[in-house]
């Protein structure tokens, strides 16, 4: 394949995502139909499954997309700070995210779609962003911010129910409103102290 014919067949996979956003913002994220979005791109639907051979594809590389973009947001807010300021810089940088790309949210942390199963390849900046948060952890345990056991499978859990928590009431409640705005993500700031009082240093 040509450089240009590449560029040019990227291009218009870019285009059915932004598409597919658009349907899912409008009829829910387990409604995505193919035809809706090949008729809105100008085509027959069979052409869409050149670029996509699938339904569950499509979901397949946002769910990627949206993986790296999380990830991207809690790596760079965590630069410059140390400890549980970094984790909570994370923290913070991941609501803000997940308020400005709720569509794509839905797929990545609540499972709306029946029987979809992402690839191991889409699935790795999740590992990834698992990662990222159990060093922070152990970077506030060696801190002495916390106990030890903060770094746990445990500690892992329940860092990520508290923000979950926490956003899932706020896009429950009042999704059309901002991160600063919001009744719910005023709290966020507050959860590393909280974290710390479950876990508190020896």
């Amino acid at each position: 394949m040509s450089d240009r014919r590449a560029r040019r067949r990227a291009e218009t996979q870019e285009e059915i995502l932004g598409i597919a956003l658009e349907v899912m913002a409008a009829d829910g994220v387990a409604a995505l139909n193919m035809a809706t979005v090949a008729r809105r791109l100008g085509i027959q639907p069979p052409s869409l499954y050149k670029y996509f051979p699938s339904r569950a594809a499509v979901y397949d590389e946002l769910f990627r997309i949206g993986q790296e973009g999380y990830l991207d947001a809690v790596r760079q807010a965590a630069r410059g700070h140390e400890g549980l300021a970094a984790m909570g810089a994370s923290l913070e940088a991941g609501a803000r995210w997940i308020m400005d790309h709720q569509v794509l949210a839905q797929l990545l942390f609540w499972r709306p779609v029946p029987g979809f199963t992402p690839s191991r390849e889409a699935y790795a900046p999740a590992l990834e962003i698992h990662r990222h948060f159990a060093t922070l952890i152990r970077a506030a345990v060696e801190r002495g911010e916390v106990h030890p056991d903060a770094a746990g499978e445990e500690g892992l859990a329940l860092a990520a129910s508290l923000i979950a928590g926490v956003i899932s009431q706020q896009l429950a409640n009042e999704p059309g409103v901002t991160y600063e705005s919001g009744a719910f993500t005023r709290l966020v700031p507050r959860l590393p102290a909280v974290f710390a009082a479950a876990y508190p240093p020896p």
